[in-house]
């Protein structure tokens, strides 16, 4: 693709998404004090709408293009003007987008959001044993839980805050998320991770190697490692870049052949999924232009770009993405929730998209 085809694709994959709401509530989650909670409107605080802000500052940054900053400063002054939301592993992710808004437009308003939600992660939000952060969302604690999720939400975040702030302590503490989740979720056996982790019980739930959960380690991984630049020799950046080219080994075996990957990685009865192939395209081609892995992982990056892109339809809606997932029982949990359009499948295509735009300079 031309680099100007790619711009397109992006354009309409925002416009789509700015657009998306759920009306009847369909895909909105109950709580138990009769909540619910909106997971697909891009106009609600919520982590869906949040990776996809950062879709978008990563095509600003890129691009310059005025109107997309326009719509990401928009989106934080209308949300700035409720009442202020549930601080929890999932709604930290809009800290991660609005860290970089304020270095770009330096609105001093920015500066309390980030030290309050930096210091309440860094103090308040509760942990697991061994000092994880535990994986809270609206309505469940998820006691004693850890999610691969909470890398892409939580870590990346505190990350960039603690690099912004000064505050070397929430570096160090990101270093020491990365380590216990890899301890607990990475799957020796396949170089997989999965879904989730509790101490009560000590297992990893249904052991489920879930497409979408494998994609945020893929993205979070050289994301982090792009924040700290760690030294060669330092031996976190060593471990995490070890387990980051034992899980494309082990995705180059298992890619389909139209380029997606199932939603259940190493199931292929499991339906293909969009959001975590794009997930993958983005990590695998950052991974490889950053060299934090051999070039030899480009042409899985590539097939996966490919089918991202005959996955999006004349609308800029990217098809074949699984709903919101909360953690499965059994495999077969995966293979039932249903698939829609959703903020993160949108922004998960963007970030894919503008990567590949850099493959294209």
């Amino acid at each position: 693709m031309h680099r100007h085809e790619i711009e397109k694709k992006i354009d309409l994959l925002i416009d789509n998404l700015i657009n998306l709401n759920d009306p009847d509530g369909k895909y909105a989650i109950p709580l138990a004090d009769g909540r619910k909670i909106d997971n697909k409107s891009f106009n609600y605080w919520e982590w869906t709408a949040g990776v996809g802000l950062y879709g978008m500052m990563k095509y600003y940054k890129l691009t310059k293009k005025e109107e997309v900053l326009t719509i990401i400063v928009k989106w934080f002054d209308d949300q700035f003007k409720e009442l202020p939301v549930e601080k929890n592993v999932n709604t930290m992710v809009q800290m991660l987008t609005l860290a970089y808004l304020y270095e770009e437009i330096g609105n001093p308003t920015y500066l309390p959001y980030l030290e309050t939600w930096g210091d309440w992660l860094y103090h308040d939000m509760p942990r697991t044993k061994d000092g994880g952060i535990q994986h809270v969302v609206f309505g469940n604690e998820n006691y004693q839980q850890l999610w691969d999720d909470t890398l892409m939400m939580s870590v990346l975040p505190l990350t960039k805050i603690g690099l912004l702030l000064n505050k070397p302590e929430y570096v160090e503490e990101a270093k020491k998320q990365f380590l216990i989740h890899i301890k607990y979720l990475f799957d020796k056996k396949t170089g997989l991770w999965f879904h989730g982790w509790t101490f009560e019980g000590n297992h990893n739930f249904a052991e489920a190697l879930w497409g979408r959960g494998n994609s945020w380690v893929t993205i979070a991984i050289p994301e982090f490692l792009d924040l700290v630049e760690l030294p060669a020799n330092d031996p976190v950046r060593q471990v995490l870049i070890d387990t980051l080219e034992s899980q494309l080994e082990a995705l180059e075996t298992c890619q389909n052949e139209n380029g997606l990957w199932h939603t259940l990685l190493l199931d292929p009865s499991s339906y293909v999924e969009a959001s975590c192939t794009a997930g993958f395209a983005f990590g695998t081609l950052r991974s490889v232009r950053k060299r934090y892995v051999d070039s030899k992982y480009m042409d899985m990056g590539l097939k996966a770009m490919k089918a991202v892109v005959e996955n999006i339809n004349e609308n800029g809606e990217l098809g074949n993405v699984s709903a919101g997932t909360a953690m499965g029982e059994t495999q077969d949990f995966y293979k039932q929730i249903p698939v829609t359009a959703m903020p993160y499948g949108q922004s998960m295509a963007i970030l894919s998209l503008v990567e590949y735009l850099y493959h294209r300079i």
